[in-house]
């Protein structure tokens, strides 16, 4: 066994010895109990399993979506100096900081929804934003942001490995060390978000290790590539995929070593966010390319963590409707996002606690005085 097969082994076994499956009574009870409310029977498509899902896996009838934490991994990736992004990695650190100050994307939907929340009363309903800095060039700045490198900094996996097997375990234990910190102080639900630049290159080289496919058919335009610059991207890629030993005629790798190989730090803290979720039995929302890629990883680490995920969205970069189909999940969102930083999780939540609500709150057939439907499939 090598290294990465040896730490592979070793984080499975312990994962999913952890991971305790979701209560399918409590699946079935909540469909029953979907069907018994006065509307068409699956009317509310999708919705209502993913209620369903939430309460199998809180174990409850009555699923809780109180506090949700969007957790964005911070993280510099070695290959930027190949030309593959707009701009440079110091971009990755200010955008951080700016995340620590409240000033980003992310930051400005989660305080729409939080104003929101102070209005109906429900503070409860709270989303909060988790900078971390799991592998910056530089500690950050902002007081608020959670400073946990592994490393500062991925090697060019266009030259050489981004990691090695250790730092990548270290980066997914990490990952999970955070979920139940989260856990420990209350929230309900999780999303799993990054920023770093360049970090649409590595993302791409995982799945192409993944699904050995070529770079041409994972890469997508990351934030504005020209034409050019699209085509430098996949020719870094297929390189990265050759000097890290995952050319098409020796491509079988564990998650692992994938990650310690053409990965890089957010995605695996994000992987081990996803499996720390399960462990703590959180539902955890994946966001858009970045953050499928490391659930993908994390179920080929732990298979029981799929149950546990919900896709929100499928982004705009090719990948991604790959890694969902692997996952055998569907983003409900169609909207072309490519914005990253949990965006398009933060989108979704409010959606996904307005069917709870619907869920909790409408009334039954014979409270409405209509005649309940049946079901005929």
């Amino acid at each position: 066994m090598t290294e990465e097969e040896t730490i592979f082994k070793e984080l499975s076994d312990s994962c999913r010895a952890r991971i305790v499956s979701p209560d399918e009574k409590i699946r079935e009870a909540c469909r029953k109990r979907w069907d018994s409310l006065c509307k068409p029977i699956g009317g509310m498509g999708i919705f209502e399993e993913l209620i369903a899902q939430i309460g199998a896996v809180q174990g409850s009838l009555h699923p809780r979506l109180g506090a949700a934490a969007l957790v964005i991994m911070g993280a510099d990736n070695g290959v930027t100096a190949e030309g593959v992004s707009q701009c440079g990695s110091e971009v990755t650190a200010r955008v951080l900081d700016n995340m620590g100050a409240g000033r980003s994307s992310v930051c400005a939907m989660s305080a729409y929804q939080n104003l929101h929340a102070r209005e109906a009363s429900a503070e409860r309903e709270r989303t909060d934003v988790i900078p971390v800095n799991i592998g910056m060039n530089t500690d950050a700045q902002h007081p608020a942001v959670w400073n946990r490198p592994v490393r500062y900094g991925s090697g060019n996996i266009a030259k050489g490995p981004a990691m090695s097997g250790s730092e990548a375990a270290r980066a997914v234990l990490e990952g999970i060390r955070i979920a139940s910190r989260l856990r420990e102080s209350g929230y309900d639900l999780l999303a799993a978000g990054e920023m770093g630049i360049g970090n649409t290159t590595s993302s791409a080289a995982v799945v192409s290790a993944l699904f050995h496919c070529d770079p041409s058919l994972t890469a997508g335009y990351g934030a504005g590539l020209s034409e050019e610059g699209y085509r430098r991207k996949v020719e870094v890629i297929r390189e990265a995929l050759r000097v890290n030993g995952l050319s098409d005629a020796e491509r079988d790798c564990d998650p692992v070593g994938i990650l310690s190989r053409v990965g890089g730090l957010d995605i695996a803290g994000m992987c081990g966010l996803f499996l720390g979720a399960a462990i703590c039995r959180m539902p955890a929302l994946i966001d858009g390319f970045i953050s499928a890629a490391a659930a993908c990883l994390a179920y080929r680490i732990a298979p029981e963590c799929r149950s546990y995920m919900i896709a929100t969205h499928c982004s705009a970069e090719p990948g991604c409707s790959m890694l969902l189909e692997d996952l055998g999940l569907q983003g409900p969102l169609r909207a072309d996002l490519h914005l990253g930083e949990g965006t398009g999780a933060a989108m979704f939540l409010p959606m996904l606690r307005q069917a709870l609500y619907v869920y909790e709150n409408l009334p039954l057939f014979e409270e409405g005085h209509v005649k309940a439907y049946r079901r005929f499939r």
